[in-house]
This record gives structure tokens, C-alpha cells and sequence, in this order.
């Protein structure tokens, strides 16, 4: 098993993603002795069950080191737990291709074994169906949500850009073999930024730096359904079902409206779900907010948090 904790250009980015790393050894479904990366932050801290927790989840092509500035920006306060899906980040390789269920499935062992609780789900793009798939089989551990450009339900409008992407030989060779889909998320994900930073460039890159490590990209765009034919399109199905016995909860919805993929579209169809959401569109904003707008993104955030306190006590 490789050790996926030393990462190219560590030494460059290292001091962005100045975190403690933990190990969550997965069991079952072929998985066992794989190990799920996570950060649980304040590290030093003796959290209890009692102790507000932000769960952010990822999505593709991104990993933990995505939430780096809204982890610095909460810790102080809350809790904050960042996986990272198999295959991405500093978890261990898949060893065969995941699925969106297997993905909540290793979400829901995460959350069981630290028995995590009072919790807020922070997700984007995959991480919102991963989160909100791993929120229905646990809805007594999570008190709210919050969201940024992401969709859990079966897609209506898929972009030429990720069609392609999913052609099994072209696809496979573009993202496996050039880190077409990872180097293009670095320009293609911002509207508003001219660019990353050198030194951010890098570190998204850094976990899929060769063809066997850059299989769990290409497999989640495998995984985007096309028809009910494909088992995730009803895995979607069931989660969106499920939205409407949400709306009980505090929900903040951030939508950068300039999004390709996660479209303004996407953003209508949960209103539909939940009325109630507070929601902020960012007209000039496009679909990596916490990169393309970090600073409303933090205010944003932790002011609904602070704010909506009282509703969950």
C-alpha cells in the first residue's frame, strides 16, 4: 500500500494545508484495511458529542485541501472534519470503481465511528449528493446545511465538456494519462479570479500525479448518469426524494451564478425543495466559490452560523 501522505510539491503548498492528518481504517464491501483520510480540526482540542461539528465533503476534481480556508476560519469555534473520498487526496487508492453509494457509504462509517454529532454539512459539487446521501441515513446527527454549487438528483443537462470527458477511450486517456479534467478545473472552475496561485495549482493537482492515482477523477465522471439505465441515476433519484423532509433544517444555498456544470438551474431546483433557504447568488462567481470569492464565502458562512445558533438548541 503507498503512502499517499507525501504528496508532490509539499514543500511549496505545505504551509497552505497546515493540518494534523487521521486515519479512518474502512471495513467491508472489499474495502478493508484501506484508509480514509480525514482532518479533524482543532487537533489539540478534546472534542464531545456535544461539540458543534462542520463535516465538509469534497467533489471532483478537488480533496480536502479544497476547505482549507474555511476550516482556519471555524476551527476556533467548531469542529471541523474534512474527508477525503477514496481515490482523492491523501486517502488510499480505490481498488476498484466507486460508485456515489459507495461513496455515502464510506461518509456514514466516518460519522458513526467518530460518532459525530450537532452536525453542519458543508459540500460542493459530488460532495453535496455524497453528503446528503450520508445526512439521510443519519438525520438524527445533523442539526444544518449548507451548500455551494452542487445537485443531488438525476441530471436533466450534461455539458459537452463532461460528455467527453466520459468516452471510455478518449476520456480515459485524456483525464488518466494528461490530468485533462484536474488541469482544466484549475482555470475553467473561476470567473472571477484571474488565476491561482502557483502554489494552490499545485496542490490540487498534487494526488493525481501519475495515471494510477488520477483513476478515482475519471471514475466519478463514470459515475455521472445518463439515463435510469445507470445505477446512480437512482441513487440520485432517492436522495432527491428525500430533500423535502429536510426543510425543517436551517439551509444556506451559495451559488456562484456563472457556474457551467452546476448551473443557476441547479440552484431553482432546491429552492423548489426548500423554500425556506437562505440563499446568495454571486452573479460574477463561478463554480469553485471558495476559490473564485473565499472572502464572501467565509463571511457568508460563518454569519448564518452564528446566526442560526439558536434554531438548533
Amino acid at each position: 500500500m503507498s503512502d499517499r501522505t507525501n504528496l508532490p510539491n509539499q514543500d511549496s503548498w505545505g504551509k497552505l494545508y497546515p493540518f494534523d492528518s487521521h486515519f479512518h481504517d474502512l471495513q467491508g464491501q472489499g474495502l478493508a484495511g484501506l484508509r480514509y483520510h480525514y482532518l479533524d480540526e482543532p487537533s489539540v482540542s478534546q472534542p464531545t458529542s456535544e461539540t458543534p461539528t462542520l463535516l465538509f465533503v469534497h467533489g471532483n476534481p478537488t480533496w480536502s485541501f479544497h476547505w482549507r480556508r474555511l476550516i482556519l476560519a471555524c476551527r476556533d469555534k467548531y469542529r471541523c472534519i474534512a474527508p477525503d473520498h477514496l481515490g482523492c487526496g491523501m486517502s488510499d487508492l480505490q481498488p476498484r470503481p466507486m460508485t456515489l453509494a459507495n461513496h455515502i457509504d464510506n461518509l456514514v462509517s466516518l460519522v458513526e465511528k467518530l460518532d459525530l454529532r450537532h452536525v453542519t454539512l458543508v459540500a460542493q459539487d459530488w460532495g453535496g449528493a455524497i453528503g446528503l446521501g450520508c445526512l439521510q441515513r443519519a438525520t438524527d446527527r445533523f442539526d444544518r446545511v449548507a451548500l455551494f454549487n452542487t445537485g443531488a438528483f438525476p441530471p436533466w443537462f450534461i455539458p459537452w465538456r463532461i460528455r467527453v470527458c466520459r468516452w471510455p477511450l478518449v476520456g480515459k486517456i485524456a483525464l488518466q494519462g494528461a490530468n485533462a479534467f484536474s488541469r482544466a478545473a484549475l482555470q475553467m472552475t473561476l470567473t472571477r479570479s484571474q488565476g491561482l496561485d502557483a502554489r494552490v495549482a499545485q496542490a490540487y493537482l498534487a494526488p493525481y500525479f501519475d495515471w494510477k492515482n488520477r483513476a478515482a477523477v475519471y471514475q466519478f465522471v463514470r459515475d455521472i448518469p445518463l439515463s435510469s439505465k445507470h445505477p446512480t441515476w437512482h441513487t440520485l433519484e432517492k436522495i432527491e426524494l428525500g430533500l423535502a423532509g429536510l426543510s425543517h433544517l436551517p439551509i444556506q444555498l451559495i451559488w456562484g451564478m456563472q457556474d457551467w456544470c452546476f448551473t443557476p438551474e441547479c440552484l431553482e431546483r432546491f429552492s423548489q425543495h426548500w423554500p425556506q433557504a437562505e440563499v446568495h447568488q454571486l452573479p460574477d462567481v463561478g463554480h469553485w466559490i471558495v476559490e473564485d470569492a473565499p472572502e464572501e464565502s467565509e463571511s457568508l458562512l460563518l454569519d448564518w452560523l452564528q446566526r442560526t445558533e439558536k434554531e438548533i438548541k
